[in-house]
């Protein structure tokens, strides 16, 4: 019996091959990168984990979430780094998105160096193959330079979307890399200043 071409193929049928990755790249782990939205340095006194968005950042983040959402790029969920500039950044990507999902606040992005982020992801659980994540910077730089070799600073609300071939994120990283998006509010100063 010869190969069927993939036009004749019902959407059955080339779900299949999609699941058994016969497509090669066609089943990829995506990660979103968010950096913080901008935060308030209003109050000196306050510790570093609890300064809030300014006024700015209370903007830029529901801004820079329906930029994803136009794009048709959807969450399976939504991790961040507990601080509160970066919780109130997670926040308001939920909210946009109407997501059901709790986020899941990880201590462990705080502060995280380059190796614990690392760590993070290669522990994340299979079945999310769509993650974003809110985290902070210097290591947010570090990771896309070590990881897609972009030498750019990533400004606050920036996001850095990358595909990893991979099924498993333990073997993401060592996997074929691609920057999907690479956006931030600037990017958008005159449509913003048009609202």
């Amino acid at each position: 019996m010869g190969f069927t071409p993939i036009a004749k193929r019902s959407y059955n049928e080339i779900g299949s091959l999609l699941k058994w990755n016969i497509f090669k790249g066609e089943i990829m782990k995506k990660l979103y990168l968010i950096r913080h939205a901008k935060s308030s340095w209003k109050d000196m006194a306050l510790d570093d984990f609890d300064r809030p968005l300014n006024k700015r950042g209370k903007t830029d983040a529901p801004f820079m979430a329906q930029k994803l959402k136009n794009k048709n790029i959807y969450p399976d969920i939504i991790i961040s780094s507990p601080a509160k500039r970066a919780k109130s950044t997670a926040k308001a990507f939920k909210k946009i998105f109407d997501t059901k999902k709790d986020i899941i606040f990880d201590p462990s992005i705080y502060h995280a160096m380059l190796y614990e982020l690392e760590e993070i992801i290669e522990n994340m659980d299979n079945k999310y193959d769509t993650i974003f994540m809110v985290a902070h910077n210097p290591t947010i730089n570090e990771f896309v330079e070590a990881h897609i070799n972009m030498d750019e600073n990533v400004p606050t609300c920036g996001i850095v979307g990358i595909s990893f071939e991979s099924r498993k994120w333990k073997d993401a990283l060592c996997s074929n890399k691609k920057l999907l998006l690479f956006d931030y509010p600037k990017n958008h100063e005159t449509e913003k200043n048009e609202d």
